[in-house]
């Protein structure tokens, strides 16, 4: 698979995961629960893709799966304790940190351009979720940044077993997440026919196919890519919201939207163009 498809890949996960905030509005269930169902779902999709999958429990392997089971455990937990927006702002410092263990674990040299890029997305993002950014929620903030650093643990570690198949560490990292929910989805049981579709559609559409789609990606990408393309993600999820309310953003997150856009696109022209 080539590096434009890879990246195309990579687009596609973003697109997907950014159907998360509207789907989980229309589930009536504790934020746990939804974690934990989605991830059970998630999981049958994923065993059945691979139908033989190969567990090694390798220490990347079941690195892969901690960080990843951390990653969206957190969040949710994080969007408990915290604004959406500090979640969402707060995850999304996982570039930086990818940036600076990736030549540790990775020996993925991180160059001027990319540093440039990640600056500029963190100051776009600002501006976008800047009408809804509190400083209330000190400890909500704190786990985002918690899930931030799993997101980031969870491309290196996948990105590490490039030439084997990540996609086990995520199906394993499904499975942690789905028995450490399932207390909880046991408890919100029976759902409304609404969650239960919701929920479907979460562990198939929002969960289940991207992550097939970034476990190939990240093959052929660097780690810094597959954290920094991703982060187009919350920039979609207002455009979920005004096709289904008509809630049109206010100008900083156009902004702060198109800071983002451009940085990504910039870095990727001008590293292409440094390598002819």
């Amino acid at each position: 698979m080539t590096h434009s498809i890879s990246i195309l890949y990579l687009l596609i996960t973003a697109i997907l995961w950014s159907t998360g905030g509207l789907l989980i509005q229309s589930i009536e269930a504790h934020p746990f629960a939804i974690a934990g169902g989605r991830s059970i779902v998630a999981g049958l999709l994923l065993w059945a893709f691979l139908r033989k999958p190969r567990f090694t429990f390798s220490k990347t392997q079941l690195a892969g799966a901690l960080f990843y089971a951390l990653t969206v455990i957190l969040f949710v937990l994080a969007n408990k304790l915290t604004s959406a927006a500090n979640a969402i702002l707060l995850q999304y410092t996982g570039p930086i940190y990818v940036a600076i263990f990736s030549w540790m674990f990775l020996k993925e040299k991180v160059t001027k351009i990319d540093w440039i890029a990640i600056i500029a997305v963190i100051i776009g993002m600002c501006l976008f979720f800047i009408d809804e950014l509190s400083p209330d929620g000190i400890v909500g903030n704190f786990i985002a940044i918690l899930s931030g650093m799993a997101f980031a643990g969870l491309a290196i570690s996948l990105r590490m077993q490039k030439d084997e198949s990540p996609l086990e560490s995520i199906l394993l990292g499904n499975i942690l997440t789905g028995i450490f929910g399932f207390a909880w989805l046991y408890q919100s049981m029976p759902l409304q026919q609404d969650s239960i579709i919701g929920l479907l559609l979460l562990g198939i559409v929002q969960l289940g196919i991207p992550y097939i789609l970034y476990a190939k990606a990240i093959q052929h990408v660097t780690a810094l890519e597959s954290i920094l393309i991703p982060v187009l993600e919350p920039l979609l999820n207002p455009l979920w919201v005004f096709l289904a309310s008509g809630i049109i953003p206010g100008k900083g997150a156009f902004i702060g939207g198109a800071i983002v856009v451009i940085a990504i696109l910039g870095r990727s022209l001008l590293n292409t163009m440094s390598k002819k």
